[in-house]
């Protein structure tokens, strides 16, 4: 069973899995803040490059299937036209003062 993304817990997150899923960069973009970092399977990765190869050139989507922390950590099964579908982990970190995401973490569960 996958959580809709209107229903996680963390609003920010939701948000953001909602642009993934509607494959809306624009929206996704606003909700990092201007100076977010991630990584991929630990290691740190140029933000932009990696969302348009991984999500937004890829047909990149989140099925979530669980979460915890607040919703700022999610269990997904996330596919693309590059790998297919995989089980993946992901971490937020939420800016102080919350409203945006200052750094994501993914990688294979």
């Amino acid at each position: 069973m996958t959580i809709a993304p209107a229903k996680l817990s963390d609003p920010v997150v939701g948000a953001l899995v909602a642009a993934v899923n509607a494959h809306d960069k624009d929206a996704f973009l606003a909700l990092l803040t201007g100076d977010a970092t991630m990584s991929d399977d630990g290691s740190d990765r140029d933000l932009q490059q990696w969302i348009d190869k991984e999500i937004f050139d890829s047909g990149g989507h989140m099925d979530v299937q669980t979460e915890s922390d607040g919703g700022r950590r999610l269990v997904a099964n996330f596919r693309n036209d590059t790998w297919g579908e995989m089980r993946t982990a992901w971490r937020f970190v939420i800016a102080p003062g919350g409203g945006k995401i200052s750094r994501f973490e993914t990688g294979q569960a």
